[in-house]
């Protein structure tokens, strides 16, 4: 560990050990979002206005849009560790004639009936099933779909490895803990596969792991908003010397918040309007963002315990599957990215795609990393596209799709 590094990391401990748990809070969660690809030094707008107030805004949002509310049937799965991972099933409703599922399936499809096909969704990092929220509504009835929380994320439990003996979470571990996944919630027939941001990655980790899984039974991947590889050299919109610093110190500090998680969680609560002000520029670029959809993003990534966002950071800076991509080579692929992402920015797609001549790649104009979020009806309009070109479904419909949101409100964008 650098000089520099042991005096940031001593002095997190310091501020933890002596009590000082606002100060420590603090720390949290602009460390905590820094290693989702955020930083500090937010302007936050809302410092001015009292904090009861605040809390009844919050409270208004969050019962302003049910974002995240909708369930399918449990289910789960166990990774080779025995880490229990949580996920739900959305089967397809070819019977329905009328209103509700048969009408959100013609408008996707047409009246025929979707090919048997399962579509597995994979969330990113500090997320969770829900982040699919506006795809989910959208295609509930049409298509059978499996939505999964992540080891550690969500629902599912905490990785067994990592309590028992500290073994740090890998990408690769992510591929196999997908394939449990597969085997318990669609262990026969076509599958098209959906990842964002870690989850793009964990579905090139079962590629380069299952290439026989690839060829016999996928159909199409979508891959939203990740990387293949080299993301030791994003620098989430920092000056140079900035994202160095922080890259310096950040596994230490990480390291010592999560060994005082209780105590970094409390301040964390603390400093919720930073932690908001951080998240809400870290995963949206537009102005008129719904402010019930950027809280329920918050609610998501601040449900993430600061030991988990430790465990899981140093992973990405050792991810590298661009040679895993071949076996997509001969599928319909779907590349599509935020144009303003400062997380996994959007080249990095680009290049994915560089790498894939035949995948659609779709760049989101004023659009950031949580791009199915912040317009939603761009996301699910490709994904519906997909679908058609992988044969899962007959034809795609001519009219709008966005459909039922599971809200009244609809999101910016």
């Amino acid at each position: 560990m650098s000089e520099s590094s042991a005096q940031a990391t001593a002095a997190v401990t310091e501020a933890a050990a002596s009590g000082n748990w606002r100060r420590a809070g603090l720390a949290g969660a602009a460390i905590g979002v820094v290693a989702a690809g955020a930083a500090a030094g937010v302007a936050i707008e809302r410092l001015t206005v009292g904090r009861g107030m605040r809390k009844k805004a919050r409270l208004a949002l969050d019962a302003s849009g049910p974002y995240g509310a909708l369930r399918g049937v449990p289910g789960k799965a166990y990774a080779e560790d025995g880490t229990e991972l949580y996920y739900e099933v959305e089967d397809a409703d070819p019977e329905a004639a009328g209103g509700g599922a048969g009408a959100r399936r013609r408008r996707l499809f047409g009246r025929k009936a979707p090919a048997p096909v399962t579509v597995v969704f994979s969330h990113g990092y500090c997320l969770s099933q829900d982040s699919w929220h506006f795809q989910r509504a959208a295609l509930r009835g049409a298509v059978r779909c499996v939505y999964w929380d992540q080891r550690s994320h969500g629902r599912s439990g905490r990785g067994a490895e990592q309590v028992e003996d500290g073994t740090p979470v890998s990408i690769d571990r992510l591929g196999r803990d997908l394939k449990a996944v597969i085997d318990a919630a669609a262990p026969e027939g076509p599958l098209v596969l959906v990842g964002h941001s870690m989850g793009g990655m964990t579905v090139m980790a079962l590629a380069d792991q299952c290439p026989d899984l690839v060829r016999e039974r996928v159909m199409g991947v979508a891959l939203v908003g990740t990387s293949s590889g080299r993301l030791g050299e994003v620098n989430y919109g920092l000056p140079v010397a900035g994202v160095n610093a922080v890259r310096r110190v950040l596994p230490g500090v990480l390291r010592a918040l999560g060994q005082r998680a209780e105590l970094v969680e409390k301040g964390r609560r603390a400093t919720a309007d930073l932690f908001a002000g951080i998240i809400k520029r870290y995963s949206f670029a537009s102005r008129d963002v719904d402010p019930a959809v950027a809280r329920f993003a918050e609610r998501m990534i601040e449900g993430t315990p600061i030991d988990v966002v430790a465990e899981f950071y140093p992973a990405f800076d050792d991810h590298d599957k661009a040679d895993a991509l071949a076996y997509f080579a001969d599928l319909p692929v779907l590349v599509l990215a935020g144009e303003h992402d400062l997380v996994t920015p959007s080249d990095h797609s680009e290049a994915i795609a560089g790498l894939l001549p035949e995948a659609e790649f779709v760049l989101v104009p004023d659009a950031g990393h949580l791009v199915m979020l912040e317009h939603p009806e761009v996301v699910t309009d490709r994904l519906a596209d997909l679908l058609v070109r992988a044969g899962a479904v007959p034809t795609a419909a001519t009219v709008g799709i966005y459909g039922d949101t599971g809200s009244t409100a609809q999101p910016g964008g």
